[in-house]
C-alpha cells in the first residue's frame, strides 16, 4: 500500500435528486424522489430532504410514498445525467490518466499516476479544487475521500457526506477501521453481515482478532482471505482507467402481470431490439444471449444460448431470445422480463442468421420488419413522464408536475429563474412539446470558489472527531470546507444504500419539505 493519501474517490451527493433540485426552482429545500412511479417501481435516489422520513434508494416507491407522501415524485432522466456525469468525469480525467469510473456519479483517481499529488498537502488541494471546479461546472456538489487504497478512499468519502473531503492519514487506517461495523467493508452484504454477526463479530477489529483460519471457516476460503486482509487495511487493488464490459443487457417490469404468451413473446422481441440497440451503440456484439424471466411469484429464471461466433444482428437474437423463452413456463404470468448478450467483442460474425434460423450458412438476407413495428407507438410518445422537460409555445419552458385524465399539469421555470406558476393542459395541446433539459451551470457562477471554504472548518473537525473514536480521531482529516450552496440539501445518509450514516444535525429543513404549496404541488401524481 503506498505512504501517501493519493487515491481520491469522489462520490456525488444524491445525484439524480440534487440534480432535478438544481433544474427546478420550486423543489429547492424539499423532498425529492427519483425512481420508478408505477405500482413496482423503486427509488432510485432520494433527496436528503426525503431521507429524514426514513426513504432510501432500492426502497419500493409505494413505500416511500407512504413514509413521504408530500415529496415530488420524478422520473428519471438518464440522458441528462450522463450529460453531467461527463462533465464530471471529464475534470477527473484532467487529473490523471487513471480514472475508474463505478457508475455515473462515482469514480476512483489516482492522482500519483497523473502528477497532480505526492504527499497529504497536494492531495488535500487537489481535492479541494475538484469539489470547487465541480459546483462551478455542474452547479451540483461532491464528497471527496483520499486515502493510501481505493477501500479507504471510499470509506473516507461515505463519511465526507454530504458535501464534504475527509483524509485519511497513511497509518492511522487500523485504527480508524477498528470501531466500525463489519458491514463497512466491501463485499460484506446483509447475509453476510448476519452470518459473522451470530459468530459474535460485529466490528473490523473483532474481525481482525478472529484470526484468518476462524474467517475461512465461517465464510469460505476466497472471502475469508480478502475479509482478513481488509480488517487489516490491506488492500492492493490498482485503480483501473478501463474497466471492460462483460455484457450489455435491458429489461422492464411491469405493473400488472402479463399472462398471455404472445405478447410475452411480443415483449422479448422488443426488449431484444433495444439490447441490439444498445450493443451497436457501444460497437460491440456478443456470442451469447441470455433471456431473464421473473415470475408471477418472484421466482426467477435465466436461460442462455451461445452460437457459433458475435453478432449484433437483431433478428439473430430475437430469433434466439424467442428459442429460449420457449422453454420456459410463463402460465401464472410474468412481472420481469430481461434479454442480454454477453461474450462481448468488437466485430460480428456474417453467418449468424443461418446459424440462428436454423438454415444453411447463407448469411443474413433481410431483417423482418418487425423493427418497425416495435417503434410504431409514436402516440405513446405524447405520455408526460413526472420531471420531464417540456416547452410551450406561450409559457415557455417547464416541467411536468403530473398528468392523467387527458390532462397534464406543467410548472415553468428554469434553472436560473425564480419558482414557477403551475399550469395545465391537455395531453394533446398543440402548442406544448417536449424538450431537451436546460443546462445548471448560469444559477452558480463561480461559487464554492476556495475563499468561501474556510467557513465552517470548526463544525465539520467536531462532526468528524465525534464520528470516531479517541484512537481514530488523528486518522481522519476533515476538509476546513464543508462549503454548502444558498439552497443546498441540508439532511444526512450516506448517498448509496448501506453507507455510513450520518443523523441528521438540520431538523429545520423538515417543515420545508412539508410545507404548503411549493411541496405539495409539486408531488408528481395525476
Amino acid at each position: 500500500m503506498r505512504s501517501a493519501p493519493t487515491i481520491l474517490h469522489l462520490d456525488m451527493d444524491a445525484f439524480f435528486a440534487s440534480a432535478e433540485q438544481a433544474s427546478k426552482p420550486s423543489l429547492r429545500g424539499k423532498a425529492v424522489v427519483v425512481g420508478g412511479l408505477g405500482p413496482r417501481g423503486v427509488v432510485a435516489t432520494a433527496s436528503y430532504e426525503a431521507r429524514v422520513f426514513g426513504v432510501h434508494s432500492a426502497m419500493p416507491t409505494a413505500q416511500a410514498r407512504r413514509l413521504a407522501p408530500n415529496a415530488a415524485y420524478l422520473m428519471p432522466r438518464f440522458a441528462f445525467y450522463r450529460s453531467i456525469s461527463e462533465q464530471v468525469m471529464g475534470l477527473l480525467r484532467a487529473l490523471s490518466p487513471l480514472v475508474e469510473p463505478l457508475s455515473l456519479d462515482e469514480a476512483f483517481v489516482d492522482l500519483e499516476a497523473g502528477g497532480a499529488a505526492w504527499d497529504e498537502e497536494s492531495a488535500r488541494r487537489v481535492g479541494k479544487r475538484l469539489r470547487a471546479d465541480i459546483r462551478a461546472v455542474t452547479g451540483l456538489t461532491g464528497s471527496v475521500g483520499l486515502a493510501a487504497s481505493k477501500m479507504l478512499a471510499k470509506i473516507a468519502s461515505e463519511r465526507a457526506k454530504p458535501d464534504g473531503l475527509v483524509l485519511i492519514r497513511p497509518g492511522t487506517e487500523r485504527a480508524l477501521l477498528g470501531p466500525l461495523s463489519v458491514r463497512t467493508l466491501p463485499g460484506v452484504g446483509p447475509a453476510t453481515g448476519d452470518h459473522l454477526r451470530r459468530a459474535g463479530i460485529h466490528t473490523v477489529e473483532e474481525l481482525a482478532e478472529a484470526g484468518e483460519d476462524e474467517l475461512v471457516r465461517l465464510v469460505g476460503k476466497a472471502h475469508g482471505h480478502a475479509l482478513y486482509a481488509m480488517a487489516l487495511a490491506h488492500d492492493e487493488r490498482p485503480v483501473v482507467a478501463e474497466r471492460e464490459a462483460k455484457s450489455v443487457s435491458v429489461e422492464d417490469t411491469y405493473d400488472v402481470d402479463i399472462h398471455d404468451r404472445v405478447r410475452v413473446g411480443l415483449e422479448v422481441q422488443r426488449l431484444a431490439d433495444r439490447c441490439v440497440r444498445r450493443l451497436r451503440g457501444a460497437g460491440l456484439s456478443g456470442r451469447t444471449i441470455v433471456l431473464k424471466v421473473r415470475r408471477y411469484d418472484f421466482s426467477t429464471l435465466t436461460r442462455s444460448e451461445t452460437l457459433r461466433g458475435p453478432t449484433d444482428d437483431p433478428a439473430v437474437v430475437r430469433e434466439a431470445a424467442a428459442r429460449l423463452l420457449d422453454s420456459v413456463d410463463t402460465t401464472g404470468g410474468v412481472r420481469l422480463l430481461g434479454v442480454g448478450v454477453s461474450g462481448l467483442a468488437d466485430y460480428t460474425q456474417e453467418d449468424l442468421f443461418a446459424q440462428a434460423a436454423g438454415a444453411g450458412p447463407e448469411g443474413p438476407e433481410e431483417e423482418p420488419a418487425v423493427e418497425p413495428a416495435v417503434e410504431q407507438p409514436a402516440p405513446a410518445e405524447r405520455r408526460w413522464p413526472a420531471g420531464h422537460d417540456v416547452r410551450h409555445s406561450v409559457y415557455g419552458h417547464g416541467w411536468v408536475q403530473g398528468s392523467g385524465l387527458g390532462r397534464v399539469t406543467v410548472r415553468f421555470e428554469t434553472p436560473d429563474s425564480e419558482p414557477g406558476r403551475v399550469r395545465t393542459f391537455r395531453v394533446e395541446d398543440p402548442e406544448l412539446e417536449p424538450v431537451d433539459p436546460l443546462p445548471l451551470v448560469a444559477r452558480r457562477p463561480g461559487s464554492g470558489g476556495e475563499g468561501e471554504t474556510s467557513a465552517g472548518s470548526a463544525d465539520r473537525g467536531s462532526d468528524a472527531a465525534a464520528r470516531t473514536s479517541p484512537e481514530a480521531a488523528g486518522a481522519m482529516s476533515p476538509d476546513a470546507d464543508r462549503t454548502r450552496a444558498p439552497d443546498a440539501a441540508e439532511g444526512a445518509a450516506a448517498e448509496k444504500a448501506g453507507g455510513v450514516a450520518q443523523a441528521s444535525s438540520e431538523p429545520a429543513s423538515l417543515p420545508k419539505s412539508r410545507s404548503g404549496t411549493a411541496g405539495g404541488a409539486a408531488t408528481s401524481r395525476p
